[in-house]
């Protein structure tokens, strides 16, 4: 969901919802890789029983990713999707069933989100590639080197939409996936797997909750199922606070800012595109062995336990004399449905709510202050109160003037900020010195250049000399130089002031009149046109009513869009509870090929048919107005263009399928095909105990849709029926990428599936089912309140075992670290955010050597330290844990805490034990647990080897 900054703010106002994956990595033995066997119990000390992939958050990482080279081609691109999905199997470990799910046709709500990135993209990509090509010239031309460059075609990211040959090909290859997994995979073998590909409508996060909505409803489900839900967008959180499910987690990226990231043009780090001069790669060590590491380490994950952000909302929701029975899942679909305020992907937010302001601490507190006239709920079932949605809407508007003015003022205390820093700044630069004393950036520098200090008095007076000259000397104030000692009152350099080029902002929303420079400026319509206002103001209502709905009811009609770039103010809800919130029913979706050409600018249209091409870019097209070669962004009071408002025509339906039956007859078989809805898949292994039966389905060959038997498959229940494009037992499964091998002797099976079927006004309750068991309470009062009652700061349970014991090292541990490593550990690739292992033994440039005989022991002893404990600080020696040895590695003490898998972290983590404190860099204690966040205590690990599944020679 579109809500920038969302997660951050959650993270950080509810800590405890976070909790570190642990993973076990593969073993290497003489040699040869031995994949973790993922049927033996989780490390995570939890068991899942359902994971659901939104594969659309593993698909673009692994095409087009950010931190690491591209895939050369299609086939290592689902190589790398298998391997992501291998880890994050190996993290999860479900018990009971794997849902992959990709976005198929989106509802027309979406498609407009989807038309404003794709076209975006393309723009950006576009000028990104001559921006490259202009300053590769410069550079050139001014005799800078740079390597040659490289011919390949760049990977256009929109074909990862809906009836593209990439998503076909993505299908066929995930069909070959499922089934080599249920073939040789022991931690797969009793596992239900359904695959939702892009032929199927919806978009993945909501074909995932449509099935777990329709399986709450049947009588055999499991009310006590845990779920896992991988994703990195905002709207899971929500989708999974609205199952009312007691076990919900989400699985996600870590989060990692200041990545590095290389040059485009001279593949180095340290600057950006624009700032390449061509300079020469340094070397780096006497062989170059301290070069840059390449990237491609991997992420890390988290889990986010819903259970705890539940005992947050439930402490924060809960009103005292309320009129009315509280009840904490009803107040947490209020909290979901005030959420849709700040941003999501179908509607735009309100001006006067940002979520950086604040903006949902401010309505959970109107909302609590205005619950005892509304005398109710906001929402139920996923359909709005609109009499007192409106209550709340006039509370904001009441304060949107001063809200305004804030933002202007805390926006010039910023610049002023920022502007005394850029003088700091620069004063401290002219007053550094180069030399031997001269500081070196973390992940920069040239280790190899680092030698003993030689004739410090006469650098420290070079230095002091230095200063002196770069000292101005002071002028009247009548009279001012330039750096030529010149007088003359000519103003000093822009560089120099705050010259940074704001955007033009004609709203001045902090000025009275905003409402009217805003309709003026946004709609072109003046103020007191009340009739259009309200217009917008009730296409808005239908929007929140819509959005809610799709969140815990599904699709309430695949047509509805809201027709405008901008959002009303909230002081415009007036008199919105007559407002009709019905939409319109049997709507359906877009077929594949009409939604690209709905969504696809022109540059795209190399993943259309010929014919449908054209009316892309032929001037004589009835729909060529579509398709704009070049649009302008509204930047709407932001800074940055991608922040900005696309300003996209939007689609007319009926013009585009008057245009498109024209061309339909021009379609092959093949391309008919793509054109058509499918529906999901299931497959199974030969131990599952719905393999026999879905096996004598086809022996029948009963075309007729088969009820599936629940008791066969953990309560699951649906239709089966017979497919086309099967895996059967005894018959091969052809590999679509050349290098895998085929599949020889199958023994999976797969057939058609779909949910059970409800009525249109069918509506699905949102409630906790009888007999659901609440998760035992995390949190502690201790968490709400700065102290406990023997005043010391009470720290939230870490992980998921609540009997895990924590970690600790005492001050001789740390004091040997700081001797044992080499110093060199402060150059590339140390730091805070560094996945980047120091050397083994090489030691250049220290001046002292290891008080250890064996230093590579220590490392190793501390290799499986959690990242959540090692701020724990020092433990006295009589309150740790009996030691114990291990026979295999000599004399290395293995502490309770080593006896965990071997797989959490390299042999050595560095930004664990490189604190802030003096020349042993022995880490200081944080004051508090806000200062633990700041020093971003992560977990990188560097890229292990592949798997030996996929092998390239």
């Amino acid at each position: 969901m579109g809500v920038p900054a969302f997660f951050r703010w959650l993270s950080r106002k509810y800590p405890s919802i976070i909790v570190s994956c642990t993973e076990e990595k593969a073993k290497e033995c003489n040699g040869i890789k031995i994949p973790v066997d993922t049927s033996k119990p989780n490390p995570n000390e939890v068991e899942f029983d359902n994971l659901y992939l939104d594969m659309n958050g593993i698909i673009h990482p692994c095409t087009h990713p950010e931190d690491k080279p591209a895939p050369k081609n299609e086939d290592e691109m689902m190589v790398a999707i298998f391997e992501y999905i291998d880890r994050l199997f190996n993290i999860v470990r479900p018990r009971r069933l794997l849902y992959m799910a990709i976005d198929g046709v989106a509802p027309r709500a979406k498609m407009n989100q989807q038309r404003s990135r794709r076209f975006r993209a393309s723009k950006e990509g576009v000028e990104a590639t001559e921006e490259k090509q202009r300053i590769r010239e410069e550079v050139l031309g001014k005799g800078g080197y740079l390597p040659p460059e490289e011919i390949k075609e760049r990977f256009d990211s929109n074909c990862i939409t809906p009836g593209t040959e990439f998503m076909d090909n993505l299908a066929k290859c995930l069909r070959y996936y499922v089934a080599d997994r249920l073939n040789n995979d022991p931690g797969w073998k009793n596992l239900t797997v359904i695959l939702s590909d892009a032929s199927a409508p919806g978009e993945g996060e909501h074909k995932i909750m449509d099935y777990i909505r329709r399986q709450r409803a049947q009588p055999n489900h499991d009310p006590n199922t845990h779920h896992c839900l991988c994703g990195a967008d905002a709207d899971l959180i929500m989708l999974g606070l609205a199952t009312h499910e007691p076990n919900f987690t989400i699985i996600r990226e870590e989060f990692k800012p200041n990545k590095p990231k290389p040059c485009g043009l001279c593949n180095q780090f340290g600057h950006e595109v624009k700032e390449c001069q061509g300079l020469p790669k340094e070397k780096q060590g006497e062989h170059d062995q301290f070069a840059d590491s390449p990237l491609g380490l991997e992420q890390e994950f988290i889990f986010i336990r819903l259970s705890v952000l539940k005992e947050y909302l439930e402490k924060e929701l809960t009103m005292a004399s309320l009129p009315f029975t509280f009840d904490v899942e009803r107040s947490i679909d209020d909290w979901v449905f005030m959420c849709f305020f700040v941003g999501n992907d179908f509607l735009p937010h309100l001006p006067s709510l940002e979520i950086r302001e604040g903006a949902i601490d401010r309505l959970v507190n109107i909302y609590k202050n205005v619950v005892h006239k509304t005398g109710g709920y906001l929402t139920e079932n996923g359909f709005v109160n609109l009499q007192r949605v409106q209550m709340i809407m006039l509370a904001v508007g009441e304060v949107e003037d001063s809200i305004f003015k804030k933002r202007k003022d805390d926006e010039e205390n910023f610049k002023r900020r920022q502007k005394e820093k850029r003088k700091r700044m620069k004063r401290e630069q002219h007053s550094m010195a180069g030399g031997q004393f001269t500081p070196q950036p973390l992940g920069r520098g040239n280790r190899s250049s680092h030698q003993p200090i030689s004739n410090p008095r006469q650098t420290a007076f070079e230095m002091r000399m230095q200063d002196r000259q770069n000292t101005t000397p002071s002028s009247s104030p009548n009279t001012s130089f330039t750096s030529n000692d010149t007088p003359g009152g000519i103003k000093r350099k822009a560089e120099d002031s705050d010259s940074e080029p704001e955007p033009e902002d004609n709203i001045r929303l902090w000025e009275a009149g905003w409402k009217q420079r805003y309709y003026k400026n946004k709609f072109d319509v003046d103020v007191s046109d009340k009739k259009f206002r309200r217009k917008v103001v009730q296409s808005y209502v239908e929007g929140l009513c819509w959005v809610l709905r799709y969140y815990y009811q599904g699709c309430a009609s695949w047509k509805w869009y809201y027709p405008f770039h901008y959002a009303p103010f909230a002081s415009d809800f007036e008199a919105i509870a007559d407002m009709p919130s019905d939409f319109e029913k049997g709507t359906k979706p877009f077929k594949p090929l009409e939604q690209l050409m709905g969504v696809f600018p022109a540059a795209s249209g190399n993943f259309l048919p010929l014919s449908w091409r054209k009316l892309m870019t032929d001037p004589e097209s009835s729909i060529i107005d579509f398709y704009p070669e070049d649009f302008a962004i509204d930047l709407n009071g932001k800074k940055y263009a991608w922040q900005g408002v696309a300003l996209l025509p939007f689609v007319d339906e009926r013009r585009l399928r008057a245009a498109l039956a024209e061309v339909y007859p021009d379609l092959t078989s093949e391309e008919q095909r793509r054109n058509s809805l499918g529906g999901d898949v299931i497959f199974v292994g030969k131990h599952h105990q719905l393999h026999d039966f879905i096996h004598e389905l086809y022996k029948s060959d009963d075309k007729e849709p088969t009820d599936m038997p629940p008791e066969l498959c953990h309560g699951i229940q649906g239709k089966l029926s017979l497919n086309d494009n099967r895996v059967l037992p005894d018959e091969v499964v052809h590999s679509p990428i050349p290098m895998l091998r085929d599949l020889t002797q199958n023994s999976a099976i797969s057939i058609n599936f779909k949910d059970p079927q409800f009525q249109d006004d069918y509506i699905f309750k949102s409630v906790m089912l009888p007999g659901a068991k609440k998760p035992s309470p995390v949190l502690k009062p201790g968490d709400w309140e700065k102290t406990n009652n023997d005043g010391r700061p009470w720290r939230p349970q870490l992980g998921f075992n609540r009997d895990r014991r924590q970690v600790h090292l005492d001050q001789s541990a740390f004091r040997t670290l700081g001797h044992s490593m080499s110093r060199d550990r402060g150059q590339s690739g140390s730091g805070v955010y560094s996945n980047i292992g120091p050397p083994g033994t090489y030691n250049q440039g220290s001046s002292y050597r290891p008080l250890l005989s064996r230093p590579q022991q220590i490392p190793k002893l501390l290799a499986n330290i959690r990242p959540q404990d090692s701020w724990q600080g020092p433990t006295p020696l009589f309150q740790q844990p009996p030691q114990r040895y291990d026979r295999n590695s000599g004399a290395t003490p293995l502490l309770a805490w080593n006896r965990m898998p071997h797989s959490q972290g390299p042999p050595y983590q560095q930004n664990h034990y490189q604190g802030p404190g003096g020349p042993m860099n022995y880490p200081q204690r944080p004051n508090d647990r806000r200062e633990r966040g700041r020093q971003g205590y992560g977990r990188p690990y560097p890229l292990p080897p592949s798997s030996g599944r996929y092998n390239w020679n």
